[in-house]
């Protein structure tokens, strides 16, 4: 089992809460994914080799491709999927569903925190990977859904909050 000390985990917005949507070719977000690059590169400097992804659509896909990168080229940097529940990917088109794979080819190990689709199990997968990590990354603008709840559990936890606004729209840094 990894070393919490040494643990990151990641909350950022899906998709359809960023400006630009699903649109990759955005300026905003090559910008947003050259931030994270750059947050996970400085993590990985600080001494942080086990990253822990949510998996959802967006922000989570971001920092765990940002992982991927440095796991290439590192072998002591481990990336771990928790996947909020089984069949959580089946609604995925063709092109996302790729990408979710090849992220899983990369994991170490996998955790599942429920069968199916509950109201519980976003919050159980958030809960874990806070108190599996000694800091979480996060995109946020403010909005309140799963992302602020997490970071608020982040905080109240004592992790090193790495704050990223999102491009193009405000500052959601707690």
């Amino acid at each position: 089992m990894p070393d919490i000390i040494t643990s990151c985990c990641f909350s950022g917005h899906r998709s359809a809460k960023l400006p630009w949507g699903n649109n990759e070719d955005s300026p905003l977000y090559i910008r947003l994914k050259e931030e994270i690059a750059k947050a996970v590169a400085g993590l990985i400097d600080d001494g942080y080799r086990h990253f822990i992804c949510g998996m959802a659509q967006g922000s989570d896909i971001y920092f765990a491709e940002a992982v991927i990168e440095n796991i290439k080229n590192n072998t002591e940097i481990s990336l771990e999927a928790a996947i909020p529940f089984e069949g959580h990917a089946d609604s995925l088109s063709d092109e996302a569903s790729y990408r979710y794979e090849n992220i899983l080819s990369y994991c170490c190990c996998i955790s599942v925190f429920s069968e199916k689709y509950d109201m519980q199990c976003m919050q159980l997968r958030n809960m874990y990977m806070v108190d599996s990590s000694s800091a979480i990354v996060s995109v946020f603008d403010g909005q309140s859904g799963g992302t602020l709840s997490t970071l608020k559990y982040a905080k109240r936890r004592g992790l090193l909050v790495v704050g990223l606004p999102v491009p193009g729209a405000g500052d959601g840094i707690l």
